[in-house]
């Protein structure tokens, strides 16, 4: 199974008024040269391309990320600093810790003025999207596919190049790449993967094992929390992650896989100020989106337990319905529904209460069983997975996926020959693994909601504790920040990186930039208002020396502006949330309706 094309590490990037050269530091035997005139990019061998500038007049970069147009024209994306991670499958893995974007074109005379603060807007969106925490790649293993599907393939799908044969639903920079998928870039085209890495090395009574958590974020319906909900009518749903756990002993090797996902119906939860804006079921075809969906995971993952966590009463039972509902409509064969109110059953932080959830499943764990090859030679595959979700596919979710991959940590040790302690792990194991477990969740979190997770002191500890509510209750207030006033921006930028949205030709001139948003006399009215009464109410509370009935009807009046005001603001609240410019998902003609005007 081992790899045969591996990508250039570290390059050397020259660059001309003409054309960028990219030249492998080691052993050089082929140069990628893009000319930023024409655009055109080729690779030749060495011999044959005269860099006509100094060899010490370079810029290291440790890979080529591929391309983009804005509205000045292309632009060349480069890595430029990495983190090493850790080894998987005897392959370096690193995190993305710096970009560089260079324009092809040398100047924006052509451009007018708006159409330059257009381009720079583009730009920050980009390198904002680029800079995000949790993206990361490798030179020599896929990551992009788990263990089994790599012992699934022929031997010259390991001929390809990385990019080349990646799986497209998590190819975090596919849209960069896509004009560099010809076989001669096999080795400058380094993919790119959103998600979470760690690799921990263990001894367990003289044993060395490696320890790696992968997961793998879709791009299809990558979005916010609010912004991106449900299904779309192809089946894809938001914040989809593909989690792998891998255990490397010697020359066995086991993978456990599991998902989470959005609920597969048409459903969507628009921020509009409030702290939990209402969810609402669309009247499209709920049962179509939900079989596209189930029918593509039993393809890839076999057998299916839909784990669902939300509540069964209150503002989240219409969603659990519906989700029922489309189970039973469907009839899917090797599905199986199994609700779980997650708040009900640890309400009084009884989180004990979640073993009766693993009791009901664990018989399928043991039937799914996991993937263990030796050798090369596949002993074990998994033929079926759990995919988990509550309303965010966040915090709960995390929680029972954690508990889920320990069990199968556990087996996994017992069959390598690990012998543990009464079949359990030690409690330093215990604790590594919560530890990774909680980075995991703030990690898959923060690039959704913007925060880090809830619920990880229990992931943590094992406990739920008063600090780790007072830490919810921040990261809460926090996300409801994020979600409606800065969510735009980041719906945008991921837009703007994964293609979603494509910068047209003579943007900003003859045809309208949509950066541009023109703005409700509402928008700039009401918050004066607002800011205007609080100022007088904070005034007349504190400047009077003596508080008669005068400066008491001051202080009722001003007091009542205020809450007049906020009134509005809350009623006409989808008005003043961040929402979307680029718009590449039809977020904004789909919102709700404003009430009528004033």
């Amino acid at each position: 199974m081992a790899d045969q094309v591996n990508i250039h590490d570290d390059i050397k990037l020259y660059t001309t008024a003409e054309k960028f050269y990219l030249e492998p530091t080691i052993n050089p035997k082929e140069i990628m040269v893009i000319d930023r005139v024409s655009g055109v990019a080729y690779v030749e061998g060495v011999e044959k391309v005269k860099i006509p500038i100094p060899p010490n007049a370079y810029k290291p970069v440790c890979g080529f990320l591929g391309s983009i147009k804005l509205i000045s024209g292309y632009y060349l994306i480069v890595a430029k600093y990495r983190i090493v991670v850790g080894r998987v499958n005897n392959h370096d893995i690193y995190k993305l810790a710096g970009v560089d974007i260079i324009p092809y074109v040398r100047t924006t005379s052509h451009l007018t003025s708006q159409q330059i603060e257009d381009n720079s807007t583009y730009e920050r969106m980009l390198r904002y999207a680029l800079n995000a925490p949790g993206i990361y790649f490798s030179y020599g293993y896929d990551l992009t596919h788990s263990l089994q599907r790599l012992h699934s393939v022929t031997a010259d799908f390991h001929k390809l190049s990385l990019a080349c044969r990646a799986d497209p639903r998590f190819l975090w920079n596919g849209f960069l790449l896509k004009d560099f998928m010809d076989p001669m870039f096999g080795k400058f085209a380094l993919p790119l993967i959103q998600g979470f890495v760690a690799v921990n090395k263990l001894t367990i009574k003289k044993h060395q094992l490696t320890w790696s958590l992968i997961s793998r974020r879709c791009v299809e319906r990558a979005g916010t929390r609010f912004f991106m909900r449900g299904a779309d009518v192809e089946g894809n749903v938001a914040n989809f992650v593909e989690t792998e756990q891998i255990l490397e002993f010697g020359g066995t090797k086991t993978s456990f896989l599991q998902t989470r996902g959005s609920i597969p119906l048409f459903w969507t939860q628009y921020p509009n100020l409030k702290y939990k804006p209402a969810m609402t079921l669309s009247h499209e075809d709920h049962v179509s989106a939900y079989t596209k969906h189930l029918r593509d995971q039993h393809q890839r993952y076999g057998s299916q337990v839909l784990v669902n966590l939300i509540d069964q009463r209150g503002k989240e039972e219409s969603l659990e319905r519906g989700y029922r509902a489309a189970v039973a409509a469907a009839a899917l064969p090797g599905v199986r529904y199994e609700p779980f109110d997650f708040h009900a059953e640890c309400r009084g932080m009884r989180y004990d209460r979640l073993n009766v959830l693993i009791d009901r499943i664990s018989h399928e764990q043991e039937e799914f069983s996991y993937f263990m090859s030796r050798g090369g030679h596949v002993l074990l595959n998994q033929n079926g997975a759990f995919r988990t979700n509550c309303v965010d596919c966040l915090d709960r979710t995390n929680v029972v996926q954690s508990l889920l991959a320990k069990r199968q940590l556990e087996t996994s040790l017992q069959m390598l020959e690990v012998k543990l302690r009464n079949e359990q792990l030690p409690a330093w194991i215990v604790k590594l693994f919560n530890n990774v477990w909680a980075d995991h969740a703030d990690m898959i979190s923060i690039q959704y909601s913007g925060t880090g997770a809830l619920k990880t002191d229990f992931t943590r500890t094992g406990k739920r504790t008063r600090i780790g509510l007072i830490n919810d209750g921040i990261n809460s207030l926090t996300r409801y920040y994020k979600n409606n006033f800065s969510d735009g921006w980041r719906q945008d930028s991921m837009d703007l990186l994964l293609g979603k949205y494509k910068v047209q030709d003579g943007e900003g001139c003859s045809v309208r930039c949509p950066l541009r948003l023109q703005r409700n006399w509402r928008y700039y009215t009401f918050p004066s208002v607002l800011l205007f009464a609080m100022s007088m109410f904070c005034a007349s509370a504190i400047l009077p020396k003596e508080y008669n009935t005068k400066a008491l009807s001051y202080i009722m009046m001003w007091g009542a502006c205020m809450g007049a005001t906020l009134a509005l603001i809350f009623r006409y609240g989808t008005e003043f949330v961040d929402w979307p410019r680029l718009d590449a998902g039809g977020l904004v003609a789909r919102r709700a309706l404003p009430p009528p005007s004033l």
